[in-house]
């Protein structure tokens, strides 16, 4: 497999509240030995999008392998994510055994002003995976091809409606009006439903309020394979590992390639030390069968970037972001 590129040359990176809590504990940490007892996870989403199976998976992982004691989870919704970016800087003195997961979001809702913050206001601590997006549609849909849904739009824009885990104009919007836009139709002519998170995307699909879901391979991957839903294609130039039966949208001739990152943040509050140990943390947890059980169940491809290096990507990747979004006109 080839290596991957955040960015290729001319490809790019690219809710009511809803509280669900399981285990709740209080962090402790032994700064000596750098050895946590228990990790809580807030997902800005709700609960079986992305974002909450990176949380869950990661605090699978770190538990089987005996690196945490137990792991917490809280599904924080609302505002795009930002509610849970607010909740972490409010209650930053409150939070030292906690991390926030995001992804491409707090970049794209950043630039578009869905919230006011951004990831400067956090304390960066590790990218960990990244994900291909990928097109789905239900198994009875008449689309059998990716391209059958571009030419569908050129014909009649209002006859394919796409539905998302993302506020219009966020990242599951924006990779589906690229791809199509890519393939020869007009991005703007995309019609675009936002859901509260991927499962409430993937049920919109399902029920017939959409006709394609636009969202993170991993999403779809176990119904793909269970045949309640068909991929079209990933956002790769090549099939990939994880999905070796679906098109990439290079074979298809659409020059598009995308892939997600997701990573975690702590509160503004949290000490350099304790930011160093989470790193170290993540990065221990790659090397273990746990985690390479999590990972290849759903689809992710390697990503680690510790603090420093992280902040730097994110840096680069708002500048890239931004001007693609300029380009599609969804930024001035």
């Amino acid at each position: 497999m080839k290596k991957l590129t955040m960015f290729s040359r001319r490809g790019f990176l690219a809710a009511a509240t809803a509280v669900a809590v399981s285990t709740v504990a209080f962090g402790a940490f032994d700064a000596k030995a750098q050895e946590f007892n228990d990790i809580h996870f807030i997902v800005p989403g709700g609960a079986g999008g992305g974002w909450d199976s990176t949380a869950r998976g990661t605090g699978e992982a770190l538990t089987k392998a005996g690196l945490v004691g137990t792991a917490s989870y809280e599904n924080l919704s609302g505002g795009g994510g930002g509610k849970a970016i607010a909740y972490m800087i409010e209650a930053a003195d409150r939070l030292d055994n906690t991390l926030m997961v995001n992804s491409t979001p707090i970049i794209v809702r950043s630039l578009t002003g869905v919230f006011p913050q951004s990831f400067r206001d956090l304390t960066p601590i590790a990218g960990v995976v990244a994900e291909y997006a990928a097109f789905g549609v239900p198994a009875d849909s008449p689309y059998k091809s990716f391209t059958d849904v571009v030419e569908a739009i050129k014909a009649d824009p209002n006859s394919v409606k796409f539905g998302g885990g993302s506020v219009r104009g966020g990242m599951d919007h924006i990779v589906a009006a690229y791809a199509v836009q890519k393939g020869g139709g007009d991005a703007k002519q995309v019609k675009y439903i936002p859901y509260d998170a991927g499962g409430k995307a993937i049920a919109g699909l399902l029920s017939g309020e959409t006709e394609v879901i636009s969202t993170g391979l991993g999403e779809l991957l176990e119904l793909h394979k269970a045949g309640q839903i068909r991929i079209l294609a990933v956002t790769s130039t090549d099939r990939i590992e994880a999905a070796p039966d679906v098109p990439s949208l290079g074979e298809l001739g659409i020059d598009a390639e995308f892939v997600n990152w997701r990573g975690y943040f702590g509160s503004p509050a949290l000490s350099a030390e304790k930011a160093d140990a989470y790193a170290k943390l993540l990065k221990d947890v790659q090397a273990t069968e746990e985690w390479e059980t999590v990972r290849k169940r759903n689809g992710w491809e390697k990503f680690y970037k510790p603090r420093a290096e992280f902040s730097t990507f994110m840096e680069n990747q708002e500048k890239m972001v931004g001007d693609l979004m300029r380009e599609l006109g969804f930024l001035k």
